[in-house]
C-alpha cells in the first residue's frame, strides 16, 4: 500500500506535456549571469574581478569563513565582464558575476574525479561542500550541512525525495528514468558519509515507470517506497512521516527525528562531484505550461537567462499572463525573462491564465477546508485573521512559523481569501523581529 500523511489533497498534476519528453542538453548563452545569492546561509564574496579568465568549474565566489555556505562555480569558460548588481529570480537586485562565454568550455585544471571508497566521512562531506552542492528542489540548503548533523543527533534514515508532487514539473521523473544509476550512486555516497547501511527513495504512484526503473537499479540496501499521489507529498516533513511515521516537532528539523532528506538532482550532483570531479554547474529545468511552444526537460548551465531556455523551446505561444520559476503552487512569479537560471531553478511554467482569484473584499465563510487539508495541522483561517488584525503575537502562538507555504489554503478557499499571503508576511516580520532582538 502506498504510504502518505494526514492532510493535503489531490491536484491535477498537469505533467502530460513533458513526462515522456527525454532530457535535452542545450548550449550555453553568450552571457552567463551568476547571482551570489543561490543558497540558504551566509552570503558569498566574489573571488574574481572584471578581466579575469575563468574556465568551467572555476570558483567565482565563496565564503570559507562560514559553515552554512558553499562556493559558486562558473559553468562556462570565458572572461569576467562585470561584478555588479543584477536582478535575481526573487525579484531583488543582488551582486552578480557576469561572464562572457568564449564557447570553448575549457575545464578548470583543478577538476578531477575522486573515489569515495578511499575517503573518510569528513573528507566526503568536504568534497560535497567544495563542489557547491545544495538542495536543488527549491530550498537551496547546503547539502554538506545536512550531512553534518548537530552533536547528539543520530541519523537513522536518509531519504531521497522522488515524489515531485508539484504540478507541471517532471525533471526528477526523467532523471529516475534516464539516469537511475547516478541517483543510486549519489545516495550510497551520502550513506557512507552518514555511516548508514540503508537508504530510501520515495516516489509517488503516478510515476509507475520511475518506480520500476529505480527498483531495477537498486540493491538490497536501497528501499524504493511507493507514495500516495497527493500534494504536498514531497514536502520534507510530510515525506519523513510517510516513510518513517516520525513527526518532526514544531520548530524542529529532520535531524530531530533522525532523518535527512535529499532531492533527486542533489544526489545526482553528489555522484558527479566524485565520478567526474565537476562541481554544480548545471541542472535539469522543466519547461511547461500552455504558452511554451515545445515543452520539455532541458539540461542547462547555471547562469543562462530564462529567455535562452524559452527560445530553445520554440518561444511563447499566445498571451503569457504569468511566468513562474518552479511549480505553480510554491514557485515564484517572474517579472522578466532576462533573469538567470540558478541552482534552485527546477522549472519555468508559462501560463495564459494568471490564476489570481483573490478578492480582499470577500469574507471568510468559515468552511474549514483550509484546516481540513493543511498538511501541518495549522488553522490558516485564524492565522489570516490574526495577521490582518496586526496580532503577530497570536499568529506566532498558533505556530505560523511551522507553515511550509504549500499554498493549499489559498488554492482551496471558496471565499477567495489568500491566507498564504498573510502567513508569508507574518513569517517575514516575525523572523525580522527575532533577528533584531538577537542583535
Amino acid at each position: 500500500m502506498a504510504k502518505t500523511f494526514k492532510g493535503g489533497l489531490y491536484i491535477d498534476d498537469n505533467k502530460k506535456r513533458t513526462e515522456k519528453v527525454p532530457i535535452r542538453m542545450i548550449d550555453g548563452s553568450p552571457i552567463h549571469i551568476y547571482p551570489l545569492q543561490q543558497h540558504i546561509g551566509a552570503p558569498l564574496k566574489e573571488t574574481v574581478k572584471p578581466g579575469d579568465k575563468v574556465k568551467v568549474g572555476t570558483v567565482i565566489a565563496d565564503n570559507t569563513d562560514a559553515f552554512v555556505s558553499v562556493p559558486l562555480h562558473s559553468s562556462v569558460s570565458g572572461t569576467v565582464k562585470a561584478v555588479e548588481r543584477r536582478y535575481h529570480p526573487s525579484g531583488i537586485k543582488v551582486t552578480s558575476v557576469v561572464v562572457e562565454n568564449d564557447g570553448l568550455y575549457e575545464t578548470d585544471e583543478n577538476i578531477r574525479p575522486r573515489d569515495p571508497q578511499n575517503l573518510t566521512s569528513k573528507e566526503i562531506i568536504s568534497v560535497i561542500r567544495r563542489s557547491g552542492v545544495v538542495g536543488m528542489g527549491g530550498a537551496g540548503f547546503p547539502t554538506h550541512v545536512k550531512l553534518s548533523p548537530p552533536e547528539g543527533k543520530k541519523i537513522t534514515h536518509i531519504i531521497v525525495n522522488g515524489a515531485e508532487c508539484e504540478p507541471y514539473l517532471t525533471s526528477d521523473h526523467r532523471r529516475m528514468l534516464e539516469t537511475p544509476e547516478e541517483i543510486i550512486d549519489g545516495l550510497k555516497i551520502a550513506m557512507k558519509a552518514l555511516g548508514l547501511e540503508q537508504g530510501y527513495v520515495g516516489i509517488e504512484t503516478n510515476k509507475p515507470d520511475a518506480i520500476e526503473s529505480m527498483k531495477k537499479s537498486a540493491d538490497e540496501n536501497i528501499t524504493i517506497v511507493p507514495l500516495k499521489t497527493k500534494y504536498p507529498q514531497g514536502a520534507e516533513k510530510q515525506l519523513i512521516y510517510a516513510i518513517t511515521k516520525r513527526q518532526v516537532p514544531s520548530g524542529g528539523l529532520p535531524a530531530d527525528v533522525g532523518a535527512v532528506v535529499l532531492n533527486i538532482d542533489t544526489v545526482v550532483q553528489i555522484s558527479k562531484a566524485f565520478r567526474t570531479g565537476m562541481p554544480l554547474i548545471e541542472r535539469i529545468v522543466t519547461m511547461s505550461g500552455d504558452c511554451i511552444k515545445n515543452p520539455g526537460n532541458l539540461q542547462v548551465r547555471i547562469g543562462m537567462p530564462f529567455s535562452a531556455l524559452i527560445d530553445a523551446c520554440g518561444g511563447f505561444t499566445g498571451d503569457v499572463k504569468k511566468l513562474i520559476m518552479g511549480g505553480p503552487m510554491m514557485g515564484i512569479a517572474q517579472f522578466s525573462a532576462d533573469v538567470p537560471v540558478i541552482k534552485t531553478t527546477s522549472g519555468l511554467i508559462a501560463l495564459s491564465d494568471d490564476g489570481n482569484t483573490y478578492d480582499e473584499n470577500t469574507p471568510c465563510i468559515r468552511c474549514g477546508k483550509c484546516i481540513e487539508h493543511c498538511p501541518m495541522n495549522l488553522m490558516p483561517l485564524y492565522l489570516n485573521k490574526f495577521v490582518r488584525a496586526g496580532k503577530l503575537d497570536m499568529a506566532e502562538k498558533y505556530n505560523v512559523m511551522d507553515c511550509i507555504e504549500c499554498g493549499i489554503c489559498s488554492y482551496l478557499c471558496p471565499g477567495l481569501q489568500s491566507p498564504l499571503n498573510s502567513i508569508r508576511m507574518a513569517k517575514q516580520q516575525i523572523a525580522e523581529n527575532r533577528r533584531k532582538n538577537k542583535d
